[in-house]
């Protein structure tokens, strides 16, 4: 990569609902072999700790959305072509997975220790109201801030295995960038964020949590639709910057 140019992005670029109506059109005509991809993808992702298998998986799949949209034939072993990508994957997954174990961690030994704390403080005495209030208040606090940040990574990860794939980047330099041009377009990308938390709330009541697992794919995909929205789709040759055309929704 140090021999090509930079690589543009657009700002405020993410439509929230245009990413999930071009991330069902994009694979509504292959959605069983996608959700079958998923599945597999989840299960051997799953399989080693730390997500050392997520990586390659995710490529796969981003692989394959970034197939269909250059109408290029694809089939369920595209899956396992994100193993070409192995090693920047598994780069992008450890600075994500790393810092976020950085934060959980410490975070559940002080909630307990804290928790544990304001116990022993109350002693045999009858608990006041106002100071397990406080306690209360400052655990939800707590955990709000926690959560915001964990958002933040989250967010700013969420084209770092697209840029693997579609521009040829490696580990750290697709984070980096990724999280560029996520900060760059960071309410909208929340705004998508909300909008699947939305989507699986709302599906999830209606089907007892089942119909979470066939919403999957479409999320996945819309994340692509975000990803061209933002960098366009790159020449599989050049990696040259396309911009997408405007979306066709039917």
């Amino acid at each position: 990569m140090a021999n090509l140019p930079p690589i543009p992005f657009q700002r405020n670029a993410v439509s929230p609902i245009d990413c999930i109506k071009g991330g069902w059109n994009l694979i509504k005509g292959n959605y069983w072999l996608i959700f079958a991809m998923c599945l597999v993808g989840y299960l051997i992702g799953a399989a080693i700790p730390l997500g050392i298998l997520v990586g390659p998986m995710m490529c796969g799949m981003f692989l394959t959305f970034f197939k269909i949209r250059r109408r290029e034939p694809i089939e369920f072993n595209s899956l396992f072509k994100g193993f070409d990508y192995f090693g920047p994957s598994v780069i992008a997954t450890l600075v994500h997975v790393v810092p976020v174990l950085l934060i959980v961690v410490p975070s559940y030994i002080l909630f307990y220790v804290f928790f544990i704390v304001a116990m022993v403080a109350q002693g045999g005495n009858d608990p006041n109201p106002v100071a397990l209030l406080g306690v209360f208040a400052a655990f939800a606090l707590f955990w709000i801030v926690v959560i915001a940040v964990l958002m933040v990574v989250s967010i700013g990860f969420m084209f770092a295995y697209p840029l693997i794939v579609d521009r040829g980047m490696q580990g750290f330099d697709a984070v980096k960038l990724s999280f560029k041009a996520a900060m760059a377009n960071f309410w909208r990308l929340l705004g998508l964020v909300m909008l699947n938390f939305l989507l699986n709330l709302g599906i999830g009541l209606l089907t007892c949590m089942i119909g979470c697992i066939f919403l999957i794919p479409v999320l996945y995909a819309a994340t692509a639709v975000a990803y061209e929205q933002v960098f366009g789709l790159g020449n599989p040759n050049d990696y040259a910057n396309v911009p997408p055309p405007p979306p066709v929704f039917s």
